[in-house]
């Protein structure tokens, strides 16, 4: 609570920037501050990747022990948001995929006759299309206004976005998030469709 009322008006964006900064400087207080604010959202991204509550809290853990550890790596401040949660969504799908093959071989010791395929986005030339299809697609969220391109960059890290928790990290209105992501989807598919790239893939 005190760290709301500390940082009413900012978005999280602003608050992990500011903690960046301050950390570097040699005050940690911002980023302790930080961390009850904070640590919801990683939180609800490291569990709508299907980590279960131990998993999740080591995952969360783990990322902030990756922000102090890494800290230096990150050159722009404003970006440690996002870092975070990028972080977080690949920590965690690490420990789910790790999960479920150590459950595959603990099956197969068993007598278990025949494992799961690997993912299709595992396979070489699966991943190499998603990988060139991502390129194009960010290339072209990059362009989008500032609000479009943190409020997609925000909502593609979960399956299903907490509106109440986009809003809190943007600073943006919870009505106002479902009508601005359809005008920032909007300008998003025009581009697209007018990209010959996009459209052969």
């Amino acid at each position: 609570m005190a760290a709301d009322l500390q940082y009413r008006g900012k978005s999280l964006a602003d608050q992990a920037a500011d903690a960046v900064v301050a950390y570097r400087q040699g005050d940690r207080g911002p980023l302790a501050e930080l961390v009850p604010a904070l640590t919801p959202l990683l939180w609800h991204t490291v569990r709508a990747q299907g980590a279960d509550q131990e998993q999740a809290q080591d995952v969360v853990q783990g990322v902030w022990l990756s922000l102090v550890r890494d800290l230096e790596t990150i050159r722009d401040p404003r970006a440690a948001l996002q870092w975070m949660l990028v972080t977080a969504k690949r920590s965690a799908w690490r420990s789910v995929r790790k999960s479920r093959e150590d459950a595959g071989r603990t099956r197969s010791d068993e007598g278990a006759t025949q494992w799961l395929a690997a993912p299709a986005e595992e396979v070489p030339e699966a991943l190499a299309v998603r990988d060139e299809r991502d390129r194009i697609l960010w290339a072209h969220v990059r362009t989008l206004p500032d609000r479009c391109r943190r409020l997609l960059g925000l909502i593609s890290l979960v399956d299903r976005p907490d509106y109440a928790v986009v809003s809190r990290a943007l600073g943006i209105p919870v009505g106002s998030i479902g009508p601005t992501r359809g005008r920032c989807l909007a300008k998003l598919r025009v581009a697209l469709t007018a990209d010959p790239e996009w459209g052969v893939r």
